[in-house]
């Protein structure tokens, strides 16, 4: 298993790729995800497989609902514990505490603030790009302590705009939020739009700096071989898990 990682980020953390767990057929290999029809043994094997990568004493998640929800992690005696609670992002300022978010196709978003300890998971489909779920976490840091100027993030691999076709009235909506360079003309004419440059956006007006902010490589509906894509493979697909753990170095930091 070797997670995709950016050179941006100081704490240990990863967007999973399909490599490296037990699962096998439309799942196969390292799905997180318990409501998409896989064994829950070989999820749950899956995700200690994870959370053992993270160097985590524990692996918070939470039940996504597509909205803009935050919650905070404070840790738990299991090294994978149920999910926390009906949310889309999912933050930490306790060291050992890893917080993660599970994805197919919607972005994945890891934010730190590494000399204040605190970390952070989000998940953005269009619904929480429009919601501006990121701006909320980055919020919920600041609350915290957190100077956004010095947070830094990294958006994850997710479908990009070579393969996200929308409908014109919700190209409509991502023009009127974020401007009309988001949306573009893929094949025969159809509207995509970059959910990427959404949520960059987001992140920026929230009071990131444009250096602060990485955008991983990866669209997951053009690489069948390395991604889930619930679009692609028709809802029939495992998720990945983004992760990152407070308080702990990535590796060669």
């Amino acid at each position: 298993m070797t997670p995709i990682t950016s050179n941006r980020l100081r704490s240990m953390h990863g967007f999973s790729t399909r490599d490296g767990g037990v699962s096998v057929g439309p799942f196969a290999s390292l799905n997180a995800g318990f409501s998409v029809g896989d064994e829950r043994a070989q999820v749950d094997e899956n995700l200690r497989r994870l959370a053992t990568a993270a160097r985590a004493d524990t692996l918070a998640t939470v039940s996504q609902v597509h909205g803009s929800a935050v919650v905070e992690a404070v840790g738990d005696a299991a090294l994978v514990p149920a999910p926390l609670a009906e949310a889309d992002a999912v933050w930490s300022q306790t060291v050992g505490v890893a917080v993660g978010v599970k994805t197919a196709d919607c972005v994945p978003i890891l934010l730190e603030d590494f000399e204040g300890a605190r970390v952070a998971a989000v998940h953005a489909g269009w619904r929480g790009a429009l919601a501006h779920i990121a701006a909320h976490t980055v919020e919920a840091l600041a609350a915290a302590g957190s100077n956004p100027a010095r947070l830094t993030a990294a958006i994850g691999p997710c479908i990009r705009s070579c393969c996200y076709e929308v409908s014109a009235d919700l190209a409509a909506r991502f023009s009127a939020e974020f401007g009309a360079a988001v949306v573009t003309q893929g094949r025969a004419g159809q509207l995509t739009i970059d959910l990427v440059a959404a949520v960059r956006a987001t992140l920026e007006r929230a009071g990131l700096p444009p250096s602060g902010v990485d955008a991983v490589p990866g669209c997951t509906a053009c690489e069948p071989a390395r991604f889930f894509s619930h679009r692609r493979d028709r809802g029939v697909t495992g998720r990945h898990l983004a992760f990152i753990t407070c308080g702990r170095k990535a590796t060669g930091v």
